[in-house]
């Protein structure tokens, strides 16, 4: 692999908003027929650094290089242009419409001056053969469940002709039968050329799917390891920058001094509201006398 010419690279790049450095000197690089999983937790910069190389950030120093050759991206369009194709966490489907609209959206087909959506139902229904993504082109997408609609996104990228796909966290929203189905996917995707990036932070999916691993905490790029070989408790300590204590080698409480406590807890109680009852009983009488 090291001998082929990489679909994507990432040099250098930095990428700062006001008072804060989302990304900081960051380089990857990205192969065809491979699953690269972008590893870190939450705010690490991973769909940061992702919406760059989709355009829809635009980096504050660094480059990025599609094929080996230099580019700069104004917009996504320009990345789509170039075979590069996203699909959000969040989805960017409108509801309302159809599969067919939702995909041909931006990129009409017309004939006779007319929408053809006939022809873009045939090509849908193409993809999701090749694929194994099988959607129903004439469904209203606000009636289709959450792992449908992330179908109706994988297609609309590969309608465009993506050979790079970025996946942000792809598995957030999908039943446990759905993870499957979308694994199934990707590795028909990969084994047909496809170069993925699977931006995640959950250790067993990267150490099942992914080819390599690239691990992000506060913006850097701060290791890489190969699932053959890492663990969840190296991949952990990566993430987070110190040893991951295992919740089998975590020193046990002792049960008795748990019950111990409770217990004492118990009689304070007690003795404080006896207390309060002698205390209330006292000035009574107190006030009796008087």
């Amino acid at each position: 692999m090291s001998a082929q010419t990489p679909v994507l690279e990432v040099r250098n790049v930095t990428k700062v908003f006001p008072g804060v450095v989302a990304n900081q000197d960051v380089s990857l690089d990205l192969y065809a027929g491979e699953i690269l999983a972008l590893l870190g937790e939450n705010g690490a910069g991973k769909s940061t650094l992702m919406n760059i190389v989709y355009g829809l950030y635009h980096p504050t120093s660094g480059e990025i290089l599609v094929n080996g050759k230099p580019v700069t991206f104004r917009s996504p369009k320009d990345s789509i242009a170039l075979g590069i194709g996203m699909v959000h966490q969040h989805f960017q489907l409108v509801p309302v419409m159809s599969v067919v609209d939702n995909i041909m959206l931006g990129d009409e087909t017309t004939k006779v001056g007319l929408l053809d959506r006939k022809a873009v139902a045939s090509r849908i229904d193409d993809l999701s053969q090749k694929y194994n993504l099988t959607v129903d082109p004439y469904s209203i997408i606000e009636d289709l469940p959450v792992g449908m609609r992330q179908r109706v996104e994988i297609i609309k990228a590969l309608y465009r002709n993506a050979d790079i796909l970025i996946l942000d966290e792809p598995t957030a929203v999908l039943t446990p039968q759905e993870i499957e189905g979308l694994f199934e996917v990707m590795g028909l995707l990969k084994s047909q050329g496809k170069a993925i990036i699977f931006i995640t932070h959950k250790l067993k999916e990267v150490l099942r799917v992914a080819d390599r691993i690239a691990v992000l905490r506060g913006g850097k790029v701060v290791g890489r390891a190969d699932p053959k070989t890492a663990t969840q408790e190296s991949l952990a300590s990566m993430m987070v920058g110190r040893k991951s204590s295992s919740p089998l080698t975590r020193r046990r409480r002792n049960p008795k001094r748990l019950c111990w406590n409770s217990t004492n807890l118990l009689r304070r109680m007690i003795w404080a509201i006896r207390r309060c009852g002698a205390s209330r009983c006292r000035s009574t009488r107190a006030r009796s006398s008087a």
